[in-house]
């Protein structure tokens, strides 16, 4: 995993990993009767680790497209969510449509669905691609782009960060997308394995115990602003 995008995979002060997604991975190495060794990847580099041999799983909050199916396998979905856009707090744009004008600069993370949904929809703005999100939002935060591109949850959170330079915009542009595990492109025993171990802990709580743990209070103001929860994939 990328430990880049907290809580769901970061470093504690120690430098160890933490976060939903390095528990939820310990947690599965556990009903496997699996040692966990967490390796800090660049989000570039997760599915070259698979493909070569260096790791056996990337959990790391990687959406299921049909583009990366091509290459790995994934899971069943755990996760899901949507785009949401973070602009300055002088910007004009108030929906999506509001990108795709000459002379907008959208800052995207690089090889994110953002990323994506700029390349394809957004063919008039001029699309500046950092290789982190703090990058991406300071450039909004001090003016030098637009907008950024990105999960709802992040754009939530960086808006709360920088409340007097940058607001957010959530209005639904995009289907909802979902997260799966990656495992090595025909490695059909591991995923089924995982397959299973997803049901029984979603069944048994598992994913109510980490937002209680890591996202209290962001799941209350999902729920007042009435946005679809990361894990409530039935509703």
């Amino acid at each position: 995993m990328e430990l880049a995008y907290p809580p769901f995979e970061t470093k504690d002060e120690s430098g160890e990993a933490t976060g939903i997604s390095a528990d939820f991975a310990r947690a599965l190495g556990a009903y496997l009767s699996r040692e966990v060794v967490i390796e800090n990847i660049a989000w570039d580099g997760l599915i070259p680790s698979l493909q070569t041999g260096m790791v056996d799983v990337v959990i790391s909050s990687m959406t299921i497209t049909e583009k990366r199916k091509e290459t790995v396998d994934f899971s069943d979905p755990y996760a899901c969510a949507l785009l949401a856009i973070l602009v300055n707090s002088g910007s004009s744009i108030e929906i999506a449509d509001d990108l795709n004008r000459a002379g907008v600069k959208v800052a995207v993370k690089t090889g994110s669905t953002g990323y994506f949904y700029a390349q394809e929809h957004l063919p008039n703005a001029q699309i500046i691609a950092l290789s982190d999100e703090s990058a991406c939002v300071t450039e909004v935060s001090q003016g030098k782009a637009d907008a950024f591109i990105y999960d709802q949850l992040t754009i939530y959170r960086n808006w709360q960060a920088h409340p007097d330079t940058t607001k957010a915009v959530f209005i639904p542009f995009q289907d909802v997308e979902y997260w799966g595990c990656a495992v090595a492109k025909g490695n059909s025993e591991l995923c089924g394995q995982i397959n299973e171990f997803i049901k029984k802990f979603t069944d048994e709580g598992g994913w109510d115990e980490l937002t209680e743990k890591y996202l209290s209070e962001e799941k209350l103001a999902f729920d007042s602003l009435g946005f679809k929860w990361f894990f409530d994939l039935d509703e």
